[in-house]
């Protein structure tokens, strides 16, 4: 069993369709690039556009799935887990889990030529998922926004004459602050004459412990207070919200400028921009690694990082975590994936696409490790403590701990400014797929904004501006924080087991084979079949309600939410499945027949589902060719196919 040898297939143009709009045994296809340029095909059929070259669209897919979660969660789970052990469960998670899941969205997308929006109609019953879809892109887009806000300010900070975060003494620093000195490893005390602990206008003096670093033992580092009092200035908690921090109000604006440059034009501009947001990450991560090695003490941090502890892979949490991570990182259920592959031609090799887009996800966590812990390494060795006490994740990692460790680098300034360029890189190209997730389901409800996509993506970028105000005052991180501790962490998850339910077994898996079929010229791997039906969807199913039984309370800096705002989280939380039930609701209602039959209606496609190419539309038949003659039967069929289409 496995998938047809492509030199069976790879010889001859495609055949008629038969009427069950599949292509038969004897239907010979053509290789991939005759069939990009196939003449049956109109500019009718890519009426809503099409992506000018392939590589913008696996550029613009690999930049929607590698972010910053890549460089400042993955390193930091590796360590947390069995450091390289961990990575067993993690290719293990992405080749039964994330490959699939990819795989299915973006035959989806690309069969239909339908936003996430419209692509439910496979099965009406859930049409409430392509909602669900547009609100969490929606929420994704309104508060990630806050990541590129806060890059951007500290890049504008690293052309200051001197880089704010490398000594005290600034109006925002308190009398707890201390620097260190990487070289003769005493306290830096910056300029500060108003309140030096030790001595009128002292800069620096040793350390009283050799080997302890006073900054991290039981004080504050320059860069810590620069992140909480210069940047964020934020409060003591949601209760005390403050007023707008008009510095990151006016980041806000110009990251939202920097957006709409991106994407005013849809995939047609967006399109261009990625092949330099994806690919420069990429340049520098290299440049920083080159550099990283050279340091003193990267080796140890290196080693720490890729060390594995077998006894690890014993936790059921370690798994968990892999699982997580997979699925977070390469952003399936969001409705990015169904969009950006809908502007794929018909027969385009998606899962070709598939394979390369996750292998350069996890290549890419992978690799930005190596960056992040060598400079770790490195800093441990300066500090006198272990790699363990100085790594963390999250922003901490990207805003905190890597600019201390590059005020302590020749030339720190040029570092500055090419790591935070990474990572607006970086999170740049996640925004543009959730925003156009939003602005192509518009589109394609009221076709007539396509040829006022600027003002329209104009308006969708003033409007969520706006919204974004609160994360901008003194309690806005304490808002992010709930934000993303609640947003996706149960819908998104629910939202890939019910595709993969869909698909598997309410479409059937062997019918989207034939649909897949139609456009490869051969069937999907029966792994991706057993995976779709069994594996996936388990995988989902269990890591929803795990993580349903094991959720605490967010808390931030020491900071403990109160009820009403954990109660506002969950509320937040649930916002996004109530499409679901309301669309199903709507649909029974006005649906014909006893319930039963009503049932049955709204789990076959709708009429106008399809491919999106008008030949192969006009045979294609909605009607399931086989008699399902019991449960066994109709798992057979899933997993195998029948004998009639089977190629396998």
């Amino acid at each position: 069993m496995g998938v047809i040898k492509l030199d069976h297939v790879l010889k001859k143009n495609k055949g008629d369709i038969e009427k069950n709009g599949v292509l038969s045994d004897e239907t010979p296809v053509k290789n991939d690039q005759d069939q990009e340029s196939e003449s049956g095909t109109s500019t009718d059929d890519y009426e809503r556009g099409v992506w000018a070259r392939k590589l913008e669209f696996i550029f613009s897919v690999i930049g929607y799935s590698v972010g910053v979660g890549n460089i400042w969660r993955f390193p930091y789970l590796v360590m947390q887990n069995g450091g390289g052990a961990f990575l067993i469960p993690y290719f293990i998670f992405l080749f039964f889990c994330g490959v699939p899941l990819f795989f299915l969205e973006l035959c989806l997308g690309q069969f239909s030529g339908t936003s996430s929006l419209f692509v439910w109609k496979i099965c009406p019953l859930f049409k409430g998922l392509g909602y669900l879809m547009i609100v969490v892109s929606f929420v994704y887009c309104w508060y990630y926004i806050m990541v590129l806000v806060w890059v951007l300010v500290y890049l504008f900070n690293s052309f200051m004459p001197e880089l704010p975060w490398e000594k005290c003494g600034h109006e925002w620093n308190t009398p707890n602050c201390r620097g260190i000195n990487a070289h003769h490893g005493n306290i830096d005390l910056g300029n500060c004459t108003d309140f030096c602990p030790f001595s009128d206008n002292v800069t620096s003096v040793p350390s009283p412990i050799p080997g302890l670093n006073l900054s991290m033992a039981f004080t504050v580092t320059p860069s810590k207070e620069f992140w909480q009092l210069g940047v964020l200035q934020k409060s003591s908690g949601l209760e005390e919200f403050g007023m707008i921090r008009w510095h990151l109000a006016v980041a806000l604006v110009v990251a939202w400028v920097l957006i709409f440059l991106c994407l005013m034009k849809g995939i047609k501009s967006s399109g261009k921009v990625v092949y330099v947001t994806a690919l420069l990450p990429y340049v520098l991560l290299t440049v920083f690694l080159v550099r990283g090695v050279t340091l003193p003490g990267a080796l140890d941090g290196i080693l720490f990082y890729i060390t594995p502890k077998f006894d690890k892979l014993l936790d059921f949490q370690v798994w968990l975590e892999a699982g997580i991570q997979v699925f977070y990182s390469l952003g399936p259920a969001w409705g990015g994936l169904i969009t950006m592959a809908s502007y794929n031609k018909f027969h385009n090799n998606c899962l070709r696409d598939s394979i390369i887009c996750t292998a350069a996800d996890g290549f890419t966590s992978f690799y930005g490790g190596f960056v992040i812990f060598s400079v770790i390494g490195f800093m441990a060795k300066e500090a006198g403590k272990s790699v363990e006490e100085i790594a963390t994740s999250g922003p901490g990692l990207a805003l905190v701990v890597y600019p201390e460790a590059i005020t302590k680098l020749p030339v720190s300034h040029l570092w500055a400014v090419l790591f935070f360029i990474m990572l607006l890189s970086l999170g740049i190209d996640s925004q543009f797929g959730v925003f156009e997730t939003m602005s192509s389901g518009i589109t394609d409800a009221f076709p007539k904004l396509r040829k006022k996509k600027i003002f329209l993506t104009a308006a969708l970028c003033f409007v969520i501006c706006i919204l974004d105000l609160p994360f901008t005052a003194a309690g806005g991180i304490y808002l992010y924080q709930l934000v993303d501790w609640y947003f996706a962490a149960f819908c998104v998850l629910l939202t890939s087991f019910l595709e993969c339910f869909i698909v598997g077994w309410m479409y059937g898996a062997d019918r989207f084979s034939r649909d897949i079929q139609m456009m490869l010229g051969h069937p999907p791997p029966t792994y991706m079949r057993i995976c779709w039906c069994f594996i996936t969807p388990v995988i989902m199913l269990t890591t929803f309600l795990l993580t349903l039984f094991q959720y605490a309370p967010p808390t931030y800096d020491g900071y403990t939410y109160s009820s009403s705002a954990r109660v506002m989280g969950f509320i937040l939380a649930c916002i996004p499945i109530i499409p679901i039930p309301v669309c199903m609701i709507w649909e029974i209602i006005h649906a014909k027949g006893t319930l039963i039959e009503r049932l049955k209606f709204l789990i076959k496609p709708a009429a106008d589902w399809g491919p999106r190419v008008k030949k192969y539309k006009d045979t294609y038949s909605l009607e399931d060719s086989q008699e399902m003659t019991s449960f066994l039967d109709t798992v057979k069929q899933n997993l195998l196919g029948t004998s009639k289409h089977d190629h396998l």
